[in-house]
């Protein structure tokens, strides 16, 4: 006799088991997290909450309170801000493994960007920015972790605001090729670097301060000087030292 088939579903207990294991698989993944010990990602574990978003929702709006730090697990996330005229600014893109919305840990009372979805089904994991606090008080590594990625979006932040104001818009849009393509990359066997990123020209404009024109005039310019190739998701740079 064939034995029947065991319907999860129908059974709360079990369900809330899987449910709680997929959402630690899930936080297992965050950068962070790695080479916190099992008792540690089961605090983790007890304090994040998972929540779905979809394609142009809101995750955080400006003037919220900054009392939520997100952990994304899927999908894409635009961190931005709007200018006196309502232009679109985007400041950063944050990947599955990321940490945003974290000012709160260095005393920022209210948001002053937004956060949003940019694909279907982007998965986030919240904790209280107390918590989180919690632990790095009691973990030094995380500590150090969370201090460095501070640091970096920094660092990040400075480097932005120098090239506004001494770079040329040709020069913003192709530092920030190559900041993609050494960040998130993939080298192929003849030295070339194929960088998948699914931005819109707009996107890339909303990057860097320029046009969506400006953007579509130097992309194509570098792909008529055969430095680079592109369709709607990839860019293939040939050689990266002609990226210029």
């Amino acid at each position: 006799m064939q034995a029947k088939p065991i319907d999860i579903f129908a059974n709360p207990l079990k369900l809330a088991a899987l449910n709680n294991f997929t959402k630690l698989w899930w936080l297992e993944k965050i950068h962070l997290f790695e080479g916190l010990s099992e008792q540690e990602m089961e605090k983790v574990n007890e304090r994040t909450t998972m929540k779905t978003k979809e394609k142009g929702s809101h995750i955080y709006f400006p003037h919220e309170p900054s009392k939520i730090i997100f952990f994304l697990k899927s999908g894409r996330v635009k961190i931005g801000s709007y200018s006196d005229d309502g232009k679109e600014i985007i400041k950063a893109i944050m990947h599955p493994g990321d940490m945003f919305g974290e000012l709160g840990l260095v005393g920022q009372e209210t948001r002053k960007d937004f956060a949003i979805a940019m694909d279907n089904d982007v998965r986030v994991c919240t904790m209280n920015v107390e918590e989180v606090l919690v632990m790095m008080r009691s973990n030094a590594d995380l500590s150090m972790k969370i201090t460095a990625t501070l640091g970096n979006r920094l660092a990040k932040v400075e480097r932005k605001f120098e090239s506004l104001i001494f770079k040329d818009a040709r020069t913003r849009i192709v530092d920030l090729i190559g900041e993609m393509a050494k960040d998130r990359g993939k080298v192929l066997a003849g030295g070339e670097v194929l960088l998948e990123h699914s931005l819109t020209h707009q996107d890339i404009a909303s990057l860097t301060a320029t046009s969506r024109q400006t953007v579509t005039t130097v992309l194509n310019e570098l792909k008529d000087n055969d430095v680079i190739n592109f369709d709607r998701k990839t860019i293939l740079i040939h050689e990266m030292d002609k990226l210029k």
